[in-house]
């Protein structure tokens, strides 16, 4: 018996992809208004932008096809992110 794995298709993976890079962009929607809230730095919010911007870029990627290379930018601009906000909170 063989068994037969079925993945995704191109379109299906590109549409994934681009929803999951629009869920990170409302989170990150809903951390900046908490942020605001809590009268944080203009450099903590600023990198919130930052991450608005790379989502926005990640969907644009997946629309074109790139949706590999858009989910890589997604998780290392994200960690890179979340790394400089906490590092920003530090100093």
């Amino acid at each position: 018996m063989t068994s037969t794995q079925q993945g995704l298709t191109p379109r299906q993976a590109r549409r994934l992809r681009m929803g999951i890079a629009g869920m990170a962009m409302a989170a990150m929607a809903v951390v900046l208004v908490l942020q605001l809230g809590d009268g944080s730095s203009l450099r903590s919010i600023g990198l919130y932008g930052a991450a608005f911007i790379l989502s926005g870029a990640v969907i644009e990627m997946s629309r074109r096809g790139r949706t590999r290379l858009g989910m890589a930018v997604l998780v290392t601009g994200f960690v890179l992110l979340l790394g400089a906000d906490w590092w920003l909170r530090a100093v």
